[in-house]
């Protein structure tokens, strides 16, 4: 039981590590707030989605999607077209000198459902990473396993709103967040790159 548990911490922090368009708009959100629970409704978001998700692969949808050859290219494609996407919305979303950009409740909440359950980047690494490395375990240590890995994934969200919200206290100028801002929409269609490359690798 202990292994599956360690397993899954460790597996999910390798997959949540990175850089990607869910884990930025949590730490903007964080960052941009004025105080840390008006950024609960993304980290609540977030963190059901990633368990959703986590649970869905464990219980069986990994073997399906893995067992479909053309869901593959389908999904890298996809992924490729959905960062592109993202990346030009915080390219355009950048707030100009001095200016704070806030979402309400509503918007915090669809932003959230968005970068986390239609972005088949992060649906691709759970399912064919945390499903397939499920796979090993019987019944019961499998879902010690996946809560393991939705664990950390909790905690995780709950630790980035906050380093943001410590950026936003220190970067009162607003100088640090737009500078992040662009760095981030460059990654973000860096990773478009990435998968439109494994796109072509799948062809």
């Amino acid at each position: 039981m202990w292994e599956a548990i360690i397993h899954g911490i460790i597996i999910a922090f390798g997959l949540i590590l990175p850089l990607g368009v869910q884990n930025i708009f949590v730490f903007n959100q964080g960052a941009l707030h004025p105080k840390l629970r008006h950024a609960l409704p993304v980290i609540i978001t977030a963190s059901v989605c990633d368990t959703l998700l986590i649970a869905a692969a464990v219980g069986g949808v990994s073997m399906i999607v893995t067992s479909i050859e053309w869901m593959t290219p389908v999904l890298y494609g996809a992924g490729a077209f959905f960062l592109a996407f993202m990346g030009w919305k915080t390219w355009t979303g950048i707030p100009e000198a001095g200016e704070i950009k806030v979402l309400s409740m509503k918007g915090q909440i669809g932003y959230a459902l968005s970068v986390s359950l239609l972005n088949p980047h992060a649906i691709m690494d759970t399912i064919g990473v945390i499903g397939t490395n499920s796979l090993q375990y019987d019944s019961g240590e499998r879902w010690a396993f996946a809560a393991a890995t939705a664990g950390v994934s909790w905690l995780w969200f709950i630790g980035l709103a906050g380093a943001g919200r410590w950026l936003g206290r220190v970067d009162s100028s607003g100088k640090i967040i737009r500078l992040m801002n662009i760095i981030s929409a460059l990654l973000i269609w860096g990773m478009a790159i990435y998968m439109g490359i494994q796109l072509t690798a799948n062809l």
